[in-house]
């Protein structure tokens, strides 16, 4: 039983059937569009073509781990369930690549940019851009649904099941919220920026995915706890390190653009901890540049001396590491089998220990 395990917990298998679920399920001709034509072709192949780039699928990798984790069989429920999460995500990354206005994704051009570039023959191309990609995410929100209500949920999964993906929604979108609120100047609010990672990336990424899949399987509380205790602590390890990835990063590594979150002034614990350590001149220099859209290379060379001269880089990597040391402490639990402890292991090394 235990090599059977250790078999179904291969992280890479885990990632390969799960993109042979999204695979079938995205090339599968929609029954929802009623008369077929070259917009609803269009939305439909950028879906597929946004979901199917590679991507780390971390979020259904643990709902599958969670259902192992609670003593799950193999069942198509749990890859049709763990799939539709990465549906999911892909509307949240849509919506919140027009909100930052950003340019790439994964290396790529943005949905909003690639639909502007596609009819830049048109004279309100940008506006057309946002507008089908508003569309494209909505259509990756029914599309998530559709596969949710497919995955073959008995009566109990579904009233368990259900109610925790629709909390797992709100969080995201409070979370998305606050994140908006809060950005465009900097502040020496730790706890705020914590509280903002909490709900956008820790429950959102790691704790919900998790109780998902446990809760598939029939996971008592105990176990759930066991979740929480693990996730929470990890998500903000992964958020913190997004947040020194996106200051001091390689843009060939992580897609995306180096002073995109200089320029946009977001609400990141590495800036409010800067914030806190730095004098009053230095806080005066990140105020003034912090949020500018026009910030230039030269400027984030100047934000990026005073992150380390304050030592707030050096403070955001030991928080990440007492983080992580609290997500592994959790795995001890006697409710976990060592297997499963084993990969969230893995797991929790390549969330903290990552260049992209």
């Amino acid at each position: 039983m235990s090599t059977d395990l250790a078999q179904a917990l291969d992280l890479s298998a885990i990632r390969r059937r799960i993109e042979t679920v999204l695979t079938d399920f995205l090339h599968r001709p929609s029954s929802v569009p009623a008369q077929r034509g070259r917009g609803s072709d269009e939305l439909s192949q950028a879906l597929a073509d946004f979901v199917l780039a590679p991507g780390k699928r971390i979020r259904p990798v643990l709902c599958v781990l969670g259902w192992y984790a609670a003593g799950g069989a193999d069942d198509e429920t749990v890859w049709r369930t763990a799939a539709s999460l990465e549906i999911f995500h892909a509307f949240a990354l849509i919506h919140d690549d027009i909100i930052d206005a950003s340019e790439t994704r994964r290396g790529r051009p943005s949905a909003h940019r690639a639909f502007a570039t596609r009819h830049a023959d048109r004279p309100d191309a940008d506006a057309y851009g946002t507008h089908a990609a508003l569309l494209l995410g909505d259509l990756a929100l029914a599309r998530s649904d559709a596969l949710l209500h497919a995955a073959g949920l008995n009566t109990r999964q579904r009233d368990t099941v259900l109610p925790l993906i629709d909390t797992m929604r709100t969080e995201v979108l409070l979370g998305q919220h606050m994140d908006l609120t809060a950005t465009g100047r900097p502040s020496d609010d730790v706890e705020r920026a914590l509280t903002i990672a909490r709900y956008k990336t820790a429950k959102y990424t790691v704790e919900r995915p998790l109780q998902v899949g446990a809760t598939l399987a029939g996971a008592g509380p105990d176990l759930l706890d066991v979740c929480s205790a693990y996730a929470l602590p990890l998500g903000e390890a992964f958020q913190l390190r997004d947040d020194l990835l996106g200051t001091f990063g390689d843009p060939a590594q992580t897609g995306k653009p180096v002073l995109e979150d200089l320029r946009s002034g977001k609400a990141t614990v590495l800036v409010a901890v800067a914030m806190q350590l730095a004098d009053a001149e230095r806080r005066r220099t990140l105020v003034s540049l912090v949020g500018r859209p026009d910030l230039d290379e030269d400027g984030a060379a100047l934000v990026r001396r005073i992150l380390r001269h304050t030592g707030a880089e050096e403070t955001v990597e030991r928080m990440i590491t007492t983080r992580y040391n609290a997500a592994l402490s959790a795995l001890d639990a006697d409710v976990l089998a060592p297997q499963s402890a084993d990969a969230l292991r893995s797991i929790a090394a390549r969330a903290v220990v990552r260049a992209a």
